[in-house]
C-alpha cells in the first residue's frame, strides 16, 4: 500500500473511533508494523492533524479536522492532474490559465511524495488539433452561467442568418473543434444549442433565471437521452 493511501487510511480509522484507539489495534487493522503506526502519527500532526495521545495510552482524532493533501489516492491525484491538462490544451484561454494555477496551488499544499506524483506523472493529454476561435469572451459566458443570469446574443447560423436573442444559459459543451452552449431561448420557448463561434455578441443582464439552471439542465438532458456527468451528477 502507498504511505499515501496508508495514511488516509489512519485518519479514517481514527475518525470512526470515539474514544483512544492503541497503536496496536491500529496496526492490526492497516496491516502494518506498530512503529509504521508511529511514524504516520507524526507525519499527520506535522501536517497539522489533531491526534492526541501517545505511544501506550492511544490516540484519538478531534472532530473538524480536514487534511485535503491526503484526500487523495495515487490514481486520484493522476485523474486530477491529467483532467487539468486536457482543459489546458482543450479549455478556453481563461480555463487555461486557471489550469496552470490549480497546479501551482496543488503542489503547494502537498507532501513531498505527492507533489513528486504530480510532476512526474506520465498521463499526457494530447494537444488540440485545431482550437475553436473565440469570438466572445467565454469566461463571461461561463459567469452567466454560474451565477444563472439570463444574456443578450447575437447569433449568426449554418446558413449566415442573424439574430439576437435572449437566452437562459444553462451549460457550456467542450468538444475537440467546438464550444457549445446550452441555453433556454425565450424567442423559441424552448431548449436550442448555439455554437460558440458563431455568437458575435455576448451581454449579460441583470435579470435572473425565472427557474432552476439545475432544474432546467435535467430537463434538457432527460430529453436529449444525455447521461449526467462527474462531479455531482448534473
Amino acid at each position: 500500500m502507498a504511505r499515501a493511501d496508508r495514511l488516509l487510511r489512519l485518519i479514517q480509522v481514527l475518525r470512526r473511533h470515539r474514544a483512544p484507539v492503541s497503536a496496536a489495534a491500529l496496526a492490526e487493522e492497516l496491516e502494518v508494523s506498530v512503529r509504521s503506526v508511529y511514524r504516520d502519527v507524526q507525519t499527520l500532526r506535522a501536517q497539522g492533524a489533531s491526534i492526541e495521545g501517545e505511544a501506550g495510552v492511544g490516540y484519538l482524532l478531534r472532530p473538524g479536522f480536514l487534511l485535503p493533501p491526503l484526500m487523495f489516492s495515487d490514481e486520484e491525484l493522476e485523474a486530477l492532474v491529467l483532467g487539468l491538462r486536457l482543459t489546458a490544451e482543450h479549455g478556453d484561454a481563461a480555463l487555461g490559465r486557471a489550469s496552470a494555477e490549480v497546479v501551482a496551488k496543488l503542489r503547494a499544499v502537498l507532501p513531498r511524495d505527492l507533489r513528486q506524483l504530480v510532476d512526474e506523472t506520465a498521463l499526457l493529454a494530447g494537444p488540440a488539433r485545431e482550437r475553436p476561435p473565440e469570438t466572445v469572451d467565454l469566461a463571461e459566458v461561463r459567469a452567466a452561467i454560474r451565477t444563472q443570469h439570463k444574456a443578450r446574443l447575437a447569433y449568426v447560423n449554418e446558413r449566415g442568418d442573424a439574430s439576437e436573442r435572449t437566452v437562459w444559459p444553462l451549460g457550456l459543451g467542450y468538444f475537440e473543434r467546438s464550444r457549445v452552449l446550452i441555453a433556454w431561448c425565450e424567442a423559441k420557448g424552448d431548449f436550442r444549442s448555439f455554437r460558440a463561434d458563431r455568437i458575435t455578441r455576448w451581454a449579460t443582464l441583470q435579470e435572473r433565471l425565472p427557474r432552476s439552471r439545475m432544474a432546467l439542465l435535467r430537463e434538457w438532458r432527460e430529453r436529449e437521452h444525455i447521461p449526467a456527468q462527474l462531479p455531482g451528477g448534473t
